[in-house]
């Protein structure tokens, strides 16, 4: 007699399978709600141009990776403390940590070379350049 698949591992599967399928997709294109800070990524040839709205960060608080050729991270992190005080009895005090994180799949591969990140005014804008085809599998002369 034939054994039966197990039916949950067929359901395994298929979420594997949807689940693969779903990583990519970036989900502001199909309507859904922006995790993290909007980014504007422009197409200018040779580069790639990621500008992000960042206010109220400090340079150091900003972390900017190339996870991979296709995929850029942008995160951010802060804490703040608000104080006010009227003849030494606190009226008010806040504490707040705040992060963000963004990370955005790129529409051609990028390379490290050449790519550059700075922060002016609460704006990032992270220059990617672009991986050409000849770009891999190059030969290094000896010398």
């Amino acid at each position: 007699m034939p054994s039966r698949s197990d039916p949950f591992d067929d359901i395994e599967r298929m979420f594997d399978r949807l689940s693969e399928q779903f990583s990519n997709v970036d989900p502001v294109e199909f309507g859904g709600r922006l995790s993290g800070p909007a980014v504007d990524l422009r197409d200018e040839g040779d580069d790639l141009v990621a500008v992000v709205d960042l206010p109220g960060y400090d340079t150091e608080d900003i972390d900017v990776t190339l996870p991979d050729e296709r995929t850029l991270r942008i995160a951010a992190e802060r804490e703040r403390e608000v104080e006010a005080h009227e003849e030494g009895v606190y009226v008010r005090s806040e504490r707040s940590h705040e992060a963000v994180e963004r990370s955005i799949r790129l529409p051609d591969p990028v390379t490290e070379d050449g790519t550059s990140a700075a922060y002016e005014n609460g704006v990032l804008t992270v220059t990617l350049r672009k991986q050409h085809p000849d770009d891999e599998g190059r030969s290094i002369p000896v010398e």
